[in-house]
């Protein structure tokens, strides 16, 4: 009987022992939900880890209290996911963190360095924050991190931008840091990144090619750093950058500025009214050659008649006799040369204003006087004259001279006396 009763003892001792943990009883200084899984202890401003916690904890927030290490106190809980220890005074992350976690907030706290092996092995880690703290050199581990998205180091003392960032990351906040070099090579491999937020920094501009394999970035900030808009050697890269890409820029640089950097290639010079004529242009070209041989009189009324008395004077002088219609009139006797006057005539010839008013160039004279040697007889070049010049054409002949006034008095003086003569004839 005194055996049963001691073994019952035991049995009972034992229940007392192990009951809690297995029940997962909640420490009377926490919040508990989930079975007593997640864990919430937040601002009791415990400086040691509270008793009862139970090992299968998947959540535990530990934050706004008095802790100043917790290195190695951590390991036990293998299934933990989520662990808040920020606004704490801690100086490192604290080692030896469960392998299991997938976030890990270690905001507001004096961390000075983000050692190698603070993340070695968390291969399941998605979010790292760290900011708000003292950090100065965060190095990471090449292929390490491999499942970390969220990257947040903002809020730092960082002056390079960290190197050997996971390549799977899309969210890196590096803002509100000392930054001003990026080192080459840091961004190359970051082919899923999304957001990168480098504001509030000293940037004086970004390294060529830095951003050239961010394929997939769709919003990056750039503000409140001290670009050096004057820098015509390093400036101009990032603001090439920023109109080419396809991403939201928050704060373009230097978008108040000018940019002296920038080539000025002069604009070609824009032809005048009267230059981009064609016309013009062939009076031009007409007036170049007036010092070669005269072409045909016909070709004194191309371009509209836009040339120069003199020139027009000199071709009238220079080209052979020209040929116009309606010459049938008695010509006009000359002393010196009498065969000559009897086939041709010299009449003026002036534009009218009125007719041609329409075809008149800008610059010059309202008239043009001319003066042509007109033959009797149908011109064989006649069907290439302007209408609108032979339709203009003003013959200023002299008044009938004196021998054409003889010549008539004449007939009629022989015919009178031809009358007196027949009428004087005796019957």
């Amino acid at each position: 009987m005194e055996y049963q009763i001691l073994n019952t003892s035991t049995c009972l001792l034992v229940l007392l022992v192990f009951i809690p943990t297995g029940l997962g009883i909640c420490p009377s200084s926490c919040k508990c939900s989930g079975n007593d899984r997640n864990v919430d202890c937040s601002g009791r401003n415990l400086t040691v880890l509270p008793q009862g916690l139970q090992d299968n904890l998947t959540y535990l927030n530990l934050s706004f209290n008095q802790f100043v290490d917790l290195d190695h106190q951590l390991t036990r809980f293998t299934n933990l996911r989520t662990l808040d220890i920020s606004n704490n005074r801690l100086k490192n992350v604290p080692a030896h963190l469960p392998k299991s976690l997938w976030e890990l907030y270690a905001t507001n706290n004096n961390i000075k360095v983000l050692q190698k092996l603070d993340t070695a092995y968390q291969w399941n880690l998605r979010v790292l924050d760290v900011s708000r703290n003292m950090v100065e050199r965060a190095v990471l581990i090449n292929n390490t991190l491999s499942s970390l998205k969220f990257l947040n180091l903002s809020s730092n003392k960082l002056w390079t931008v960290p190197t050997n960032m996971p390549y799977n990351i899309e969210t890196v906040d590096l803002s509100s840091n000392f930054l001003s070099q990026i080192l080459p090579g840091t961004l190359v491999r970051l082919q899923h990144l999304t957001s990168l937020y480098l504001h509030n920094n000293k940037f004086s501009y970004i390294p060529d090619k830095a951003f050239d394999q961010l394929s997939q970035l769709q919003v990056v900030t750039l503000y409140n750093n001290p670009w050096a808009c004057s820098d015509n050697q390093n400036i101009p890269y990032v603001l090439q950058w920023v109109q080419g890409t396809a991403a939201r820029v928050v704060g373009a640089p230097c978008a108040d500025q000018p940019r002296p950097w920038a080539s000025t290639t002069p604009a070609p010079a824009q032809p005048t009214a009267l230059d981009s004529s064609p016309m013009i242009k062939g009076t031009k070209a007409a007036d170049g050659e007036t010092s070669a041989a005269a072409p045909e009189a016909t070709k004194a009324t191309k371009t509209h008649k836009q040339f120069k008395a003199k020139d027009v004077a000199a071709r009238a002088t220079q080209s052979p006799p020209a040929l116009f219609p309606g010459t049938d009139r008695p010509p006009l006797p000359s002393a010196d040369s009498p065969q000559e006057a009897a086939a041709t005539r010299t009449i003026h010839v002036q534009r009218s204003p009125e007719g041609n008013a329409s075809l008149a160039p800008a610059t010059g004279s309202s008239t043009t006087p001319m003066t042509l040697s007109i033959t009797s007889g149908m011109p064989t070049s006649y069907s290439r004259m302007p209408q609108s010049t032979t339709a203009t054409l003003r013959k200023e002949e002299a008044t009938p001279s004196a021998p054409g006034r003889a010549s008539r008095w004449q007939a009629g003086l022989l015919l009178y006396l031809a009358a007196l003569h027949a009428v004087a004839l005796p019957g």
